[in-house]
């Protein structure tokens, strides 16, 4: 390891608000809101207010995947929820989700509306309430939900790990990039060895933890987030690539993937979701 200056905690820390960074603006150590907005609120039941971010991703692919396989209840309204801006410390979505991060959910066809927030939280009560791409036989219902688990406990270390270090933070520091890059190999690898014997992650039947883990592994084999792909040598998880790309290829996950999305082409736009005619 090549030398780098030293740090010595201090015994109390305190809050540096200008402490560097891309998000040195949103980011701070005390929860609540920072200012009264209200919501828009849609004519459907189901509201959601989030951005296309690999965690967004999760419950609009999942919300495209239920209308089509029929089920019309599932139709919803898709605000979006600028990050990068501070709306998420907005009054009304802290009601929603007092931890301040994208998705939020709510639910109006409950006797009093139902408030949803992490997005493996919303995809199994979306799957609960719709009976869908979520097994009902014991041992695979366990078998589905150990790998949407492991999604949320692994992700953070790929997002605000490898890709906070390697591509946000104010410097580059040799320690937490080599030790997050060390991490997230280990969990391609996790997948990659799963992915070889089964189609889906489960075996052959796709749910929702297909759709967590798509929403972050399928975009950093994909699509190159934090600009790694060569760094991660990502090529060489090759059942990866090819369990991500059929996923990519159902026109639900087309769909999803372009809800709450105010950026690249603007036929890939779809910022904000009412209906299916938004799509076309």
């Amino acid at each position: 390891m090549t030398d780098s200056t030293s740090y010595t905690p201090p015994e109390v820390w305190t809050w540096q608000q200008q402490s560097g960074g891309k998000f040195t603006n949103i980011n701070r150590p005390i929860a609540g809101s920072t200012h009264e907005k209200e919501l828009p609120v849609g004519e459907h039941d189901l509201q959601l207010y989030s951005l296309a971010t690999p965690n967004g991703v999760k419950v609009t692919i999942m919300l495209e995947e239920l209308l089509a396989l029929g089920h019309q209840g599932a139709e919803y309204d898709a605000y979006l929820i600028n990050i990068g801006q501070g709306d998420q410390f907005g009054s009304d979505f802290v009601g929603i989700n007092p931890n301040s991060k994208i998705p939020a959910l709510l639910d109006r066809s409950t006797t009093e509306p139902t408030r949803v927030f992490e997005s493996g939280a919303i995809l199994v009560y979306l799957a609960e309430k719709f009976n869908a791409l979520l097994p009902a036989e014991a041992s695979e219902r366990a078998e589905c939900l150990s790998w949407l688990f492991w999604q949320m406990g692994s992700a953070p270390y790929l997002g605000g790990g490898f890709g906070h270090f390697y591509s946000y933070a104010p410097e580059k520091l040799e320690y937490p990039i080599d030790r997050f890059t060390m991490e997230v190999k280990r969990q391609l690898d996790v997948l990659n060895q799963n992915l070889a014997e089964r189609r889906y992650l489960c075996g052959d039947e796709y749910n929702i933890s297909d759709i967590a883990n798509y929403a972050w592994y399928g975009a950093l084999v994909l699509h190159d987030i934090y600009s790694a792909a060569r760094f991660l040598d990502v090529q060489s998880y090759s059942h990866v690539i090819r369990w991500a790309s059929e996923i990519e290829q159902r026109p639900a996950v087309a769909r999803g993937r372009r809800v709450n999305r105010p950026w690249g082409p603007e036929e890939e736009r779809v910022v904000e979701r009412h209906s299916a005619a938004d799509f076309t």
